[in-house]
């Protein structure tokens, strides 16, 4: 049995908000302009309506301009890339972002493909994709980012580490993949058709939960020891119809076994949010150089 530390990402992410308050603050004094956020919402999914609202509070509170757009459910697929091209052109918009999902008759990937990839503060162009893969400097996939981070907080240098990513999604697995490789680990893609997944967890000095699972990963599939990134929030209706939110590891398990791990929720979720703040400031900052 090991005491296993619970990565805090809800107080990292705090830090990190304070972090880009004040450079943006620097940012402004320096060049009078104030980074501003663009978030498309369309349709009135419930969960995605409360995550756009925190984005706009947050971004407020980071000192930039948050500018919504809120459209019906029915808005069509040329009504949304008309909006999308025509904040590709506004100065004072130096961040874009959809939010997903989208309703079923719109094609996400042909909206994702409209914004301007210096505006792609998800990280989720082909441009921004391709320029991760080959090491090129990109805005990259907010979830992925904040794992990074929580990770090199904890261990420090990550050269060398083997590393295990369990779930392939252009959202997270492939670009987290990429991000781990940059940081001289030893990287495999894990995911449900793997053959001896179990087993292939266990070899991981880093194991990543993106699968979308809950509670997938059990305990006995954490090498002694391992950083635990538990990436899935899933909700699960409990014996007495109540609901709880779950990761893709069976957290209890990986307690005693696991050298650190983040819990679900108020690990890896809060640092989503503060990382697309970052990007926000990124890309205000490169195109104010450009």
């Amino acid at each position: 049995m090991v005491e296993t530390r619970i990565i805090d990402g809800k107080a990292f992410a705090e830090n990190l908000r304070k972090r880009v308050a004040s450079d943006v603050t620097a940012f402004h004094a320096a060049t009078g302009v104030t980074p501003g956020l663009a978030v498309v919402l369309v349709g009135e999914d419930p969960a995605s309506s409360v995550y756009v609202r925190n984005k706009g509070k947050q971004t407020v509170e980071a000192g930039m301009a948050s500018i919504e757009h809120k459209l019906p459910a029915t808005t069509s697929q040329a009504e949304l890339l008309a909006l999308i091209a025509t904040l590709n052109t506004e100065k004072e918009v130096h961040g874009i972002l959809v939010q997903l999902p989208l309703p079923a008759h719109i094609d996400a990937q042909a909206v994702l493909s409209t914004i301007d990839p210096a505006k792609d503060v998800d990280g989720f162009h082909v441009v921004n994709a391709g320029r991760l893969t080959v090491g090129l400097d990109a805005l990259v996939p907010c979830t992925p980012l904040g794992c990074v981070m929580l990770l090199k907080d904890q261990l420090g240098s990550l050269a060398g580490l083997e590393a295990v990513v369990v779930g392939r999604s252009n959202i997270v697995g492939k670009p987290l993949a990429q991000l781990l490789l940059r940081e001289d680990c030893t990287v495999t893609v894990a995911h449900s058709r793997t053959r001896d997944l179990p087993e292939v967890c266990r070899r991981a000095d880093i194991l990543i939960g993106a699968v979308g699972r809950p509670e997938m990963i059990r305990g006995d599939w954490i090498k002694p020891g391992a950083t635990v990134i538990d990436v899935g929030i899933n909700r699960v209706t409990l014996a007495d119809g109540k609901h709880r939110l779950v990761g893709d590891v069976a957290f209890e398990e990986a307690q005693g076994i696991a050298g650190a791990i983040t819990p679900v929720p108020g690990g890896v979720g809060p640092m989503t949010i503060a990382c697309l703040l970052a990007n926000t400031l990124t890309a205000a900052k490169r195109q104010v150089e450009a």
